[in-house]
């Protein structure tokens, strides 16, 4: 089962499911989520994870052996204006989540935050072990969300894993949110428009391809043991970095507007992943320009919801000395 899995990286996930012989329940309250992202042969549930009865009744009737917990609020700033709805979402509806999969026997990979997490005063790149200091209600949450699995695991003897994912993007990505500047930009620069930049531009993000990302759900969904995992490539990208990208597949120079920095926003963030190398046998493989490529050509094609992830492609680049990569580096 796949909560959120007519989600952005939820239906990518599904498609990887399917492909390797898996039947797969999908759980959605399709308020981002689009129907036509699933492969046909997806039972597709409209509901949600709030909504404890009816995540009862479908974990009883499908009886999945894992459950992929991708179901999620993930505005941040929505968050701020009303934290209480981003908990009964991210905590209640994670509680949830976690009752149901053990009346059914099911174990839960839950998808978590690296960039919210760790916060503004954490080391560069941060690693597991790094105190959580969140600076949003809902990285608070998801913090909480990640305490009750490890209460579970202690209380209940259940094996479920955290993935703490960097900034996600790739192909069916909805331009909206922090994590979406690569299809918003991508989307700007192909309307002959100006990327907007918020601040100077060289505040950082890790950003990582949602087939590598995948990859991390389906080698935590083999291993079989309890863990918390960053799920990045362990590299910082300045936001100039972006546009200059975007501006070599474009083909032709982008010259970026500036408005007045956001507040609250942090100025650099990127997940170390030695962790996942060492139990997953997992890395991030996805070049940056070539992941940014695939954005830009589905974007260009019109933006189906059944686009693909792309076929994999060079390694990604290793971090520059210091592990900064800023403007023109």
């Amino acid at each position: 089962m796949v909560t959120g899995g007519a989600g952005f990286i939820g239906s990518h996930l599904t498609d990887a499911f399917l492909a390797r012989g898996d039947e797969v329940t999908v759980l959605d309250d399709l308020i981002t989520g689009r129907p036509g992202r699933l492969d046909p042969g997806v039972t597709l549930h409209r509901g949600s994870i709030v909504d404890a009865g009816l995540l009862t009744r479908l974990t009883q009737q499908s009886r999945p052996q894992l459950i992929c917990h991708l179901a999620a609020q993930i505005d941040v700033r929505h968050s701020v204006t009303d934290p209480a709805h981003d908990a009964r979402v991210n905590v209640v509806g994670t509680v949830n989540v976690l009752e149901a999969a053990r009346a059914a026997g099911a174990r839960v990979l839950f998808a978590s935050s690296g960039g919210a997490l760790y916060g503004r005063d954490a080391p560069v790149p941060s690693g597991e072990d790094v105190l959580p200091e969140p600076e949003s209600p809902y990285g608070v949450a998801k913090h909480c969300a990640e305490q009750y699995i490890g209460l579970y695991n202690r209380l209940h003897g259940a094996h479920h894993s955290v993935l703490r994912l960097a900034n996600v993007y790739g192909p069916r990505q909805d331009p909206s949110g922090e994590a979406a500047v690569i299809p918003i930009f991508c989307t700007r620069v192909l309307a002959g428009e100006a990327p907007l930049i918020y601040g100077d531009g060289a505040q950082t993000r890790d950003y990582v391809h949602v087939r590598d990302v995948v990859r991390s759900f389906l080698a935590a969904a083999d291993c079989g043991r309890p863990g918390t995992w960053n799920i990045g490539v362990g590299t910082e990208v300045s936001v100039l970095r972006l546009v200059g990208i975007i501006a070599g597949i474009a083909g032709h120079p982008v010259t970026p507007q500036f408005a007045a920095p956001r507040a609250g926003e942090l100025t650099r963030s990127a997940v170390a992943v030695r962790r996942a190398a060492r139990d997953l046998d997992w890395r991030a493989v996805t070049g940056l320009a070539d992941g940014v490529r695939t954005v830009y050509q589905w974007i260009e094609a019109g933006a189906p919801d059944r686009a693909l992830a792309g076929t994999p492609s060079a390694p990604a680049a290793a971090p520059e000395p210091g592990g900064h990569a800023r403007a023109g580096g």
